[in-house]
């Protein structure tokens, strides 16, 4: 259904990409939606491959994200590298000036106040309407509370002369915007990181190879920070250490079922021979397709063993 058939899948891709990098202040990744659901549910992130930052500090832990991405970048077959945004969040910056607060006859609490419910809003009582009730909550507008002027100016009551006096809150505190913390994410009772990655034109065993020998010499932890790889390596090493034990099973099992019909080890061994035959073609088949050898095709192996 494509405009032109021919074009093969990694044109194709490669063509989205130049079209969407257009696009500043966006990362994207580039999958399938079965393939991304099951990388998701089964490791935890949405990519072929996923390494994991732990520590403590968190320019610390960016900081390694990010050698560890510059890393991967140069790896052949390595592509869609991103860091988890964890930062970039703006935030409402309100810093007291406890001087200033106490000259006054102010307390702490008092400026606090009058800040929570100008900004998040207090109860002042309920509405009944019937059986229903609803809550009463004072607070500034979402355009007042988006207008930096407007909170600089809040009045702050205090007490002077026997009457009631306000302050603006600028005499008292200083406001601005400035940029935080957009998710905190912990595993293992540490933060966490996650680098991630696509492989395409290579296995993804080779390309996890060449990126922990690059991370080994280019990059250095500080002390009590440490890496883990997920996603679908995790996968096939777990996969892999399964198969070890499979693999020579499934052949056992072929010849004793061999031995049992034929009755005869010299006959047996004669159609076992077969077997080797199989998997040369097996892999002749990959090589012509281009295809790295996968748990997919070692299943086949044993299929048409």
């Amino acid at each position: 259904e494509w405009p032109d058939t021919s074009k093969t899948k990694a044109e194709l891709i490669a063509e989205i990409e130049a079209a969407v990098k257009r696009v500043p202040g966006n990362n994207y990744e580039f999958t399938q939606p079965i393939q991304m659901r099951f990388n998701e549910l089964i490791a935890g992130v949405r990519s072929d491959i996923a390494v994991k930052v732990y520590g403590e500090d968190f320019d610390a832990l960016l900081e390694s994200a990010n050698a560890v991405a510059s890393v991967l970048r140069i790896v052949e077959g390595a592509s869609d590298v991103k860091v988890e945004q964890v930062a970039g969040l703006p935030y409402l910056d309100i810093r007291l000036r406890k001087r200033e607060i106490a000259r006054r006859g102010l307390s702490v609490t008092q400026v606090q106040d009058v800040i929570s419910t100008a900004v998040g809003g207090n109860e002042v009582g309920v509405l009944f309407e019937g059986d229903k009730r609803f809550d009463i909550v004072v607070r500034l507008s979402d355009i007042a509370r988006s207008d930096l002027e407007v909170l600089r100016n809040l009045p702050v009551p205090i007490s002077g002369n026997g009457r009631p006096m306000t302050i603006p809150l600028r005499q008292l505190a200083d406001i601005e915007i400035s940029e935080g913390p957009n998710q905190i994410s912990r595993e293992n009772g540490k933060r966490r990181v996650v680098v991630q990655a696509n492989v395409r034109g290579r296995d993804i065993g080779s390309v996890v190879q060449e990126a922990q020998a690059g991370i080994a010499s280019r990059v250095t932890l500080p002390p009590g920070y440490w890496l883990d790889w997920g996603g679908q390596y995790e996968n096939l090493l777990a996969a892999r250490d399964r198969l070890v034990i499979v693999v020579p099973l499934c052949f056992a099992a072929l010849f004793f079922l061999l031995f049992m019909a034929l009755g005869s080890v010299r006959d047996s061994l004669i159609v076992y021979s077969g077997i080797p035959f199989a998997l040369c073609g097996g892999i002749l088949a990959l090589a012509f397709r281009g295809m790295p050898i996968s748990v997919s095709a070692i299943v086949g192996f044993i299929a048409l063993s």
